[in-house]
Formats: C-alpha cells, structure tokens, sequence
C-alpha cells in the first residue's frame, strides 16, 4: 500500500518511486476514519491544553512558589512552542515519516503532559510547557492535513466538522474540565487527564497509519533560511503579544528590542519563502480569493475565539468572585450546545450554500457579544446564559464551512501548507486578540475611571450624604472613630466606582469583539462558492 507522507517544504505529497499515485480510496474506510478521529482526538487535546490550564493558573503559581506576573508563563511557553511548530510539521512529516512524526509526537505529548504535574519551581514548569507545546502544536496541523488529503471530497465536511471540535469546542470547554478537576482533585489532574485519551490515540494512529521510510536526507535541503527566520521572528511576536501589557509596551526597552527582532524576522522570512526555489511555505496561497478571505476571516475568528473565552474568566473573577469551578459551570454553556450542533452542520452544508452558513455563523457570534454591551453588577450567570447559547451556535455554524471553503481547490502538494497557514493564523490572532484586550480593558477602565470620578464631587450634596450615611454605617458596626469611619466611607465610594468603571469597560470590551466579527462577517461574503463544492466536498 501507497505511503501517504508529507512533503519536506510543506508543499506536496510526495510517493516512493514505485508506487502508485496516493489517493484516498488506497486505505479501507475503517483505517482512513481510523486515522481521521485519533488525529483529530489529538489535535482537541492539544488545543484543550492553553485553556485548561489558565483556568487553573493561580493554583498552579501557589503551588510552584511563582508569582502573578511570572506564572503567565506557564502559558506563554506553551504557546510560544506550539506556534512556532506548527508551520514546521509539514516538513519534518516528510523528513521522518508520516507516522513515526505523529506518533512519536503524540507519546511525548503525553510523557510532558504527566512530567508538568511533577514540576517542583518555575523554571521547570516553563521548560515542561514549552516541550509539551512543540510536540502537542505537532498534532493539530497534521489531523488538518490528514483530513484534506484523505478523506474523499464528499466526506471532507464531516472530517472538517471532527476538527470543529478541537477549534472551537476545546477552547470553550477548557474553562470547565480544568476548573472541575482543580476545585475537586487538585491541579496535577489538568495534566494527567489527558492520559486516557491519549492512549486512545496512539492506538488508532498506531493501527491506521501505514509505515514509511524516512528521508533524513531532506534536513540538508530544507528552507533553513526561512525556518530560522520564522521561528525567531513568531517566538519574539507571542512573546511581544503575551507580555506587552504587563511590560507597559513600548515603554519597555525589552518589548522595543523583542518587537524590532519580530519585525525584521518576519520580513526576512516573508522575502525568502517569495524567492526559494524550495520554500518551507507557500505563501502564495494567501492570493488564492478564497484561501486569502478565508485566511482573514480565521484570524479575526482566532480573536474573537480566544478572546472570549479570556475576557469573560476574568470578569467573573474581577466582578463577581466566581472560583474556578463556577466559571467553568458559565463557560460550559458555550461548550455544550457545540457538542450537539457540530455534528449537523455537514447536513447543513448539503442543504444551504457554505457562504450562507459562515455569514449567520459569524452573525450569531458577534450578536452574543453585542448581548454583552449593557453589563451591570448582577450580570452574571442567568444574563450570561443566552449570550453564550448563541455564541456556541455562531461558532458552531462558521467553522466547518470556512475550513471548507478556504481550502477548497487546494491541491494535494499544497495540502501542508494550507494546513499550516491556516491554523497558524487561527493561533495567531488568538494571540493578537488577548494582547489587544488586555491593554482595551486596562485603557477602558481608566477613561470610564476618570469620568466617573470627575462626576463625583465631595461638592455635590449627593456625595456628602452618601458619605455621610457609609460614615454612621461603619460606626455603628465597630468603628468608633469618626475620622477613620469617614475615611472607610470615602474607600467604599472608590472601590464602587472602581467596580463600576471595571464594568463598563467589560462592556466596550465586548462590543470590540463584536465589531471584529462583523468584520469577518464582510469578509466571508468576498467568498466565492467553488463550482466543486456540491454535495459539501471541499478540495
């Protein structure tokens, strides 16, 4: 039988000399569906693993003596890891095989996801991440390709809607599994969850994938140039975007130096992959109408994807006390209605044109973030209910039919790179997107801070009688002295107007989020539905 392998540029499908061409009626049904789930098994826990973790950071800090600011790496060196192989794994698959790359990936996934439970300070929870992210960011690219070069066209829809799962599915769940599993178990149970299903997915790769040659000749032709460059340029932009705010941005000499080495990086890497004869990517994909809108609107995707599932944590936290179980209980509601509705969609793709499909997706999505524009103090899990409701269902309706639509005529020797790109940019903007809403969030609450503080005036006799009834409050629960009373009345009136300015800027954070998927709703309708897209195929 035929070996499927992945070209050494991330660009083509490349056979052994005798063999015939690779198709996907070469592997019987129950292998290739096989190698389609435990890929896609893979690539849910690789994404499963950003948000579960966040969910759980500050137990983590405790217990490993870091401290607030330190501890965002624990994240960030997962992050940094798992978007800087992505682009990578197209190649090394052809340099080392299909299968010895997936699997052995998959098993030190595995073996660093226990050791983090293990990890005794900092530093080595850092340097735990970071490899559990490089061999964890393999698997998520890989189950893409498996999908669009395997499986036949009329069946790439329900490939694409397995892969849904990990997308948009797993980040939305995260929140829940880990806050669950730390509330109830304790922190190490994040990293030994993925054991079970971690063996299942050896065991189907193992099974499904046939055995190919390696060919470590290709280490000596690939795209050094453009590996070195986008390595160095991606890992200084995540490293920029994770820890911009916290360093006050270019107020940091730090970010200065970081973001100048990202920038020059990325520009070198941009003109080598345009002028090598042997690029690491395609690049000129992104001028493909469909790949190129298609490619936006996954970024802006990316943004709104992972920054709400950031943004809302963190006002149950801030606003309303919620621990980690609670908000993974508020989370799961974006969750769950997924689980039910991603499976359908490959119906609704046969029934409705896929453009149709994106555009109400994307309509849903931001219209449960608009739902969030009118925040209170008692907004919290009754209000939210509906507003996550109609965001799983949004989500739920665009993801499936964008992968469809952006890949769609893309071929075979392409396949690497359009499954790179495409999810890279996802991560990406991911990225981009929680940076930005951290500094809009901090700017927000300072605006709505200052205008509210200007309006409360020790002048306005609303002020002083207010002042004056916290006063005779606290004095009347132990505090005896006037001076110190009134001093707690003034604090009391700072930390409501605080709170207050807080939730207004949770609500312009919202609306922001919102306008970045209408956006990407005007994006999707520059879409152009492929004449081979009946049926809902997509290739």
């Amino acid at each position: 039988m035929a070996t499927l392998q992945i070209a050494a540029n991330g660009n083509s499908l490349a056979r052994p000399a005798a063999a015939a061409p690779v198709a996907p009626a070469v592997m019987s049904p129950l292998r290739m569906w096989t190698a389609v789930v435990g890929s896609t098994l893979g690539a849910f826990m690789a994404v499963l693993n950003i948000q579960i973790v966040n969910a759980s950071l500050a137990d983590i800090q405790g217990a490993i003596g870091a401290g607030t600011d330190d501890g965002g790496w624990i994240s960030t060196s997962y992050l940094i890891a798992e978007i800087v192989v992505i682009p990578l794994s197209a190649w090394l698959a052809r340099v080392f095989s299909l299968r010895n790359y997936l699997l052995t990936n998959a098993i030190l996934f595995l073996i660093f996801s226990v050791a983090c439970a293990f990890a005794a300070n900092l530093q080595q929870m850092i340097i735990l991440r970071a490899t559990q992210g490089f061999s964890g960011g393999v698997l998520i690219p890989m189950a893409f390709t498996i999908i669009i070069t395997l499986l036949p066209k009329a069946k790439q829809p329900i490939g694409l809607a397995l892969f849904a799962l990990s997308a948009t599915f797993a980040p939305a769940i995260g929140p829940t599994i880990g806050g669950y599993l730390t509330e109830n178990w304790g922190w190490e149970y994040i990293f030994y969850v993925n054991l079970v299903p971690g063996a299942l997915m050896v065991g189907m790769l193992w099974a499904s994938l046939d055995r190919g040659p390696m060919n470590l000749k290709l280490l000596a032709k690939g795209d050094w140039p453009g590996i070195v460059t986008m390595a160095i340029g991606l890992a200084a932009l995540q490293t920029v975007l994770e820890e911009g705010n916290k360093e006050d941005w270019f107020g940091s000499d730090f970010i200065v130096r970081l973001s100048v080495i990202a920038a020059v990086s990325l520009t070198l890497f941009l003109i080598i992959e345009l002028k090598t004869a042997n690029p690491l990517l395609n690049l000129r994909l992104l001028v493909r109408r469909n790949f190129g809108f298609g490619i936006v609107a996954n970024f802006l995707l990316g943004i709104a994807l992972y920054g709400s599932v950031f943004v809302l944590p963190i006002y149950l936290t801030r606003i309303q006390g919620y621990n980690s179980e609670q908000i993974g209980m508020v989370l799961a509601w974006t969750g769950i209605p997924q689980l039910l509705l991603i499976p359908l969609v490959p119906q609704l793709m046969k029934r409705f044109d896929v453009r149709l499909l994106i555009v109400v997706g994307f309509a849903l999505f931001a219209a449960s973030n608009f739902m969030n524009v009118h925040m209170t103090g008692d907004y919290a899990t009754d209000q939210l209910f509906w507003p996550n409701i109609v965001r799983a269902i949004g989500q739920a309706l665009v993801f499936t039919p964008l992968s469809a639509i952006a890949t769609a005529g893309i071929e075979q020797e392409n396949a690497g790179s359009a499954s790179a790109l495409f999810n890279m940019m996802r991560n990406l903007g991911g990225a981009v997107g929680i940076a930005s809403l951290q500094t809009f969030l901090s700017k927000r609450e300072q605006f709505h801070s200052n205008i509210l503080t200007n309006s409360v005036s020790v002048f306005e006799e609303a002020t002083r009688d207010r002042i004056a009834k916290l006063t005779g409050y606290f004095m009347s629960h132990g505090v005896s002295d006037q001076a110190l009373a009134s001093h707690k009345a003034v604090v009391a009136i700072a930390l409501k107007i605080r709170k207050q300015a807080n939730i207004m800027a949770f609500s312009d954070t919202f609306f922001l989020l919102g306008v970045a998927l209408v956006v990407a709703l005007l994006a999707s309708l520059l879409l152009r539905k492929p004449g081979q897209l009946s049926g809902g195929g997509a290739h």
